[in-house]
């Protein structure tokens, strides 16, 4: 017999970690299972040949989604005299395949590599999901039906839309079936999705200032966050004329509209956080899920929009909370019309990335600097002037008014003070009186 490998696995016996490989070989090009073989590709054979296939059967059944069952192939056989179970499995439509209860995650997707089934990659699920044409994961069923909606029940009756049991399945909460979707437990209290936010001083990720997690509905994550990010949008004023202009960092609606993107363009197939990362001068919007099929980035840029999550979309349109798909990115970037920095958008196989820069870092980094300047002159001008005049009492035996106000180019009004004080502080001495007044240095 051949030797274990890429497409081709053995098992002395039933053992329940065998639909790790099953899920492998469903997500990748086949293979087959041999129970009854030692792992030397020698013949041990099955105790219980019935048994051993019907637990088969049944874990491939209940333990994997989507339903792997048809692409599989249980039987017998008999090699060298003894009784061998073989398990064919084919290459999955609806890949990828994952262990029931866990979700599409990296702990629970297997792909093959060498001669052992291990995690699949976030890119390599990714992968799976976009070359399989008929998975949509808002409208497949939640594998948790315990969902309550207590968040974002007054998000939809503060906008007067009803939110019973007949809006739930027309707007795709509950599937034909009864049971709740994904959709449903998205915007349920038990959305697993969640929003990392966090601060950090200046321009690097050196140092946190500070850091939040949004959970819950998206709804509620949305309302959240946004609160979160309002704070850090300050206010620029400056004083033109007799009005005063206000100026926020971060322009019109830029954050909301950014917030929403992150939020309904996301892809919630795969369990990873959205990030948001606030910096001095940007902030920076980070979430799983590239360009769609047959839409490049030229295409977003002129407002072109698929959207990933249909159903989600149509109910942030009918709660009032975007006015139409597309719209998003071309207001971003008009909200940044009349400033000198612009939004930047990238985009990789796998991630969305939005930063919006701070309009008025500039602005606020000159007047800091101009700020600083000037303290740091009045605590050098005493020094300065000081020094000044012990050079001009070091230079001239006798020094009068006008050699003050002529070396410290300062007015006849200032040079008189200044004087004053020299005398009341006992550094100077006054000779003559009127016109012939002269001050000595006094030893």
């Amino acid at each position: 017999m051949e030797h274990e490998g890429l497409q081709i696995e053995y098992k002395r016996e039933y053992i329940d970690n065998f639909k790790y490989s099953v899920i492998a070989f469903a997500n990748g090009d086949g293979g087959q299972i041999l129970f009854g073989m030692n792992d030397d590709g020698s013949v041990c054979g099955v105790s219980d040949v019935d048994e051993t296939m019907l637990k088969i059967t049944n874990a491939v059944r209940d333990s994997i989604r989507p339903d792997v069952s048809l692409f599989t192939k249980c039987e017998s056989l008999v090699i060298d005299g003894k009784d061998v179970v073989r398990l064919s499995v084919s290459r999955g439509t609806s890949r990828p395949y994952y262990i029931s209860g866990k979700g599409i995650r990296p702990e629970s997707v297997f792909v093959r590599q060498g001669a052992s089934s291990v995690p699949a990659s976030e890119a390599a699920i990714l992968q799976m999901i976009h070359e399989s044409s008929n998975f949509v994961y808002e409208e497949e069923r939640s594998l948790n039906q315990e969902l309550t909606f207590s968040q974002s029940e007054p998000q939809f009756s503060s906008r007067s839309v009803e939110f019973g049991e007949v809006q739930k399945k027309s707007l795709g909460l509950i599937g034909s079936d009864g049971m709740f979707t994904n959709l449903g437990l998205l915007l349920s209290d038990q959305c697993p999705h969640i929003i990392k936010a966090a601060v950090f001083k200046g321009s690097t990720k050196s140092i946190f200032q500070n850091r939040r997690e949004f959970n819950g509905s998206l709804l509620k994550q949305l309302d959240d966050a946004f609160a979160f990010l309002d704070l850090c949008n300050q206010t620029a004023s400056e004083i033109h004329g007799l009005e005063r202009v206000d100026s926020k960092s971060y322009p019109g609606d830029s954050i909301r509209e950014t917030l929403l993107n992150l939020i309904v363009h996301r892809d919630y197939a795969v369990l990873s956080p959205a990030l948001i990362s606030v910096f001095d001068d940007r902030i920076e919007f980070v979430s799983i899920g590239g360009l769609v099929p047959q839409v490049s980035f030229d295409d977003i840029m002129l407002g072109v929009s698929i959207a990933r999550n249909p159903k989600l979309a149509n109910v942030f349109y009918r709660l009032h909370l975007i006015e139409a798909y597309g719209t998003g990115i071309l207001k971003i970037n008009e909200s940044y019309s009349d400033k000198s920095v612009k939004p930047k958008i990238e985009v990789s196989s796998h991630a969305f990335k939005v930063t919006l820069p701070n309009a008025n870092f500039e602005r606020q980094q000159e007047l800091y600097k101009r700020n600083l300047e000037e303290r740091l002159m009045a605590v050098r001008e005493p020094f300065t002037r000081e020094q000044q005049i012990d050079s001009l009492f070091a230079r001239k035996q006798f020094v009068s008014r006008k050699d003050v106000e002529d070396s410290l180019s300062t007015s006849q009004a200032n040079a008189v003070l200044i004087l004053r004080k020299m005398l009341e502080e006992g550094k100077i001495n006054k000779v003559g009186s009127g016109k012939n007044v002269r001050y000595i240095i006094r030893h």
